[in-house]
């Protein structure tokens, strides 16, 4: 029964070594920015812009349901989701709805990442929100 049992046990775990799901635990990475612009509450009136300080950017691991983790930005408006693994990501921020279609007055803007190397450093660009 051994000579059977190692064995499998032994191939089960040099399968699952090089099968990493998207996730925390890697080496690679994903920055950004995010820039807002000021507008009065009807949208008419453009105020000023600036770099959005101290606000939540969310991440989800492949196709998951909810956010995995979210950070703050610093004071220049920089995040970063470091230690990460190959694969699908949706990062994402809020901002003032412009168009009013959502009824929270918020909506949800999305960058689906995909990263394809060990070390990679994604750049996700800026995000543009309104406040």
């Amino acid at each position: 029964m051994k000579k059977i049992i190692f064995p499998l046990f032994v191939s089960l775990i040099i399968g699952s070594i090089g099968c990493k799901k998207p996730g925390y635990g890697g080496d690679a990475k994903i920055v950004g920015c995010v820039y807002v612009q000021k507008w009065n509450t009807t949208f008419t009136q453009y105020i000023g812009e600036y770099p959005g300080k101290d606000l939540y950017v969310y991440i989800i691991y492949g196709s998951h349901t909810g956010f995995d983790k979210r950070i703050k930005t610093d004071y220049n408006g920089q995040f970063e989701f470091p230690y990460l693994y190959e694969g699908d990501y949706s990062v994402y921020v809020y901002s003032r709805d412009s168009s009013f279609s959502d009824l929270s007055g918020m909506t949800a803007i999305v960058k689906q990442i995909n990263i394809t190397e060990r070390k990679e450093i994604f750049n996700a660009d800026t995000f543009h929100i309104f406040e």
